[in-house]
């Protein structure tokens, strides 16, 4: 091919592909640039910023000053946000764990013209808006609501138990809303295995727990990582969940970063907060990504 044709066939190429990079660039690399712009900017006192160079939004993810003494220490309630947000996540990837991954091997052992039912009964709360099911957890968990109901009507409990507006209620939340996440990859590992290793670990003495532990579990660990970090990730930066259950009392990194661009009139530190937050879930990712690579290499 002579050099005036693999020109001609380069500048096609890029021509093709240029939708898809003004997409990327406006649509992606575009607003994420100018959130890092923002975080180095000066706060505006109604809002906006000053388009004056500033660190302070970066000194403030961590640390604050004193405005009586000046003294410079770490901003304890953004810490104790971040260590709300992410313990949460990772109780929520445990919890969806628990429940998922003994769904996941009873739908994947049912027999194959009835699994595609049991899937959809999985999926089905993904077509419900999600407002609406963090709603229904509410009235399930409220003073007067479902629980407290059976349970004063049984005579469990003399008195309803405060379970809404707490980190409880933030948990079940995420836990329901999330949990159709875990369980497909855990069961897209599970549909293709051979369950007659199961009978032959059987066959060898081997008891339930161990055939668990040292057959089934290791064949499907892939399909759990994924689903601990399509879990982990969303739950890090949830807000809608989080502001109906917590009620404004239990706030994590979604609801900061809400408030610092709106009551607080912060947006340099809201976008701080929001890189803060991308830069959590890449190290989640970059584990991931060599976890699964690790599992790779060690079945291949």
């Amino acid at each position: 091919m002579s050099d005036a044709a693999t020109t001609r066939a380069t500048r096609s190429r890029w021509l093709l592909l240029a939708p898809a990079l003004a997409v990327l660039v406006f649509a992606a690399s575009g607003p994420l640039l100018i959130v890092l712009i923002y975080s180095f900017l000066t706060p505006g006192d109604y809002g906006g910023v000053v388009w004056s160079l500033s660190p302070d939004a970066w000194f403030s993810v961590v640390m604050e000053q004193d405005f009586f003494t000046e003294e410079i220490g770490f901003a304890d309630a953004h810490l104790s946000i971040f260590w709300r947000s992410i313990k949460l996540s990772l109780m929520t990837a445990l919890l969806t764990f628990v429940f998922g991954f003994p769904t996941a091997y009873f739908i994947a052992t049912r027999p194959r013209e009835k699994r595609d039912i049991w899937m959809l009964l999985i999926i089905i709360p993904f077509w419900t808006n999600l407002l609406i099911r963090t709603f229904a957890i509410m009235e399930l968990i409220r003073a007067e609501g479902t629980v407290n109901s059976a349970l004063l009507a049984l005579g469990i409990i003399d008195e309803p138990i405060q379970m809404l507006f707490t980190e409880f209620a933030i948990l079940l939340g995420m836990a329901y809303v999330y949990l159709p996440l875990m369980v497909l990859p855990i069961y897209a590992s599970l549909e293709r295995f051979d369950f007659t290793l199961v009978e032959a670990g059987y066959d060898l003495y081997a008891s339930r727990w161990r055939v668990l532990r040292k057959v089934i579990f290791p064949l499907a660990k892939p399909g759990v990582i994924a689903g601990s970090i399509l879990v982990f990730v969303p739950s890090l930066g949830a807000y809608v969940t989080p502001r109906v259950l917590g009620g404004g009392k239990q706030l994590m990194l979604g609801n900061l970063i809400e408030l610092q661009f709106g009551a607080g009139r912060n947006w340099p530190l809201g976008a701080a907060l929001s890189l803060t937050l991308l830069a959590i879930v890449m190290v989640a990712l970059i584990l991931y990504v060599r976890a699964a690579g690790n599992e790779e290499v060690r079945h291949g």
